[in-house]
């Protein structure tokens, strides 16, 4: 009978696998358009797959880095178009918080447009960081630029690391037997929390109003 995890590392690969390099592209670009698929999960189990030669390492990056681009693209015209008042007033259905706003806001008012190139390699900013860019009108080739060069070496990196745990998997597995239940409450107890940290954010906005 197969462990829990070995069922959920075949459950996403499968996907994964049977979507192609397009449905990598498709799952980074709903990452970059800040609904809560993070990238860390999608690109090391798509990374997985290269050991089995379902994958190549440099195609999957530029498929993922894609994905980030046309993702990102969503995200800075609905910026440019609305502002902030639109993401505000839209953004609790997928869960993006005032708090994820700020904390955007202020990286790009600090640092300038080159922001979005170095906040590729940060979690959380670089989800929402395409929000103010598109706001502040930054020039569109030049948004997707960084973008890029900022997305390849994460993606790449993250790539990368699930080939190895694909090289690795039948030894790696044998330490993760027995800890099937502690690694899936974990990985429940971090979606939990992080549903309830924004839902939580939403009501004290409501509040304040």
């Amino acid at each position: 009978m197969d462990s829990i995890l070995d069922i959920l590392v075949n459950f996403i690969t499968s996907f994964i696998g049977a979507t192609g390099y397009l449905g990598v592209v498709a799952l980074m670009a709903i990452e970059s358009a800040c609904i809560p698929l993070p990238s860390e999960v999608i690109m090391p189990f798509s990374g997985f797959l290269i050991a089995s030669g379902t994958f190549n390492i440099w195609w999957l990056a530029i498929a993922g880095t894609l994905g980030n681009i046309f993702g990102s693209w969503i995200a800075y015209f609905v910026g440019k178009a609305g502002g902030r008042p639109l993401i505000e007033k839209y953004g609790k259905w997928i869960l993006i918080s005032r708090r994820d706003l700020d904390r955007a806001d202020h990286w790009f008012e600090r640092f300038g447009p080159g922001v979005v190139l170095v906040s590729r390699l940060l979690p959380v900013v670089r989800t929402f960081i395409s929000f103010p860019a598109g706001i502040a009108k930054m020039p569109f080739w030049k948004f997707t630029f960084y973008t890029a060069i900022g997305a390849f070496p994460f993606v790449l990196f993250l790539a990368w690391l699930g080939e190895q745990l694909g090289k690795n998997w039948e030894t790696l597995r044998t330490y993760f037997r027995g800890l099937d239940f502690v690694i899936l409450g974990l990985i429940i107890l971090a979606i939990g929390l992080w549903v309830w940290k924004h839902l939580k954010d939403r009501q004290i906005q409501q509040t304040k109003k």
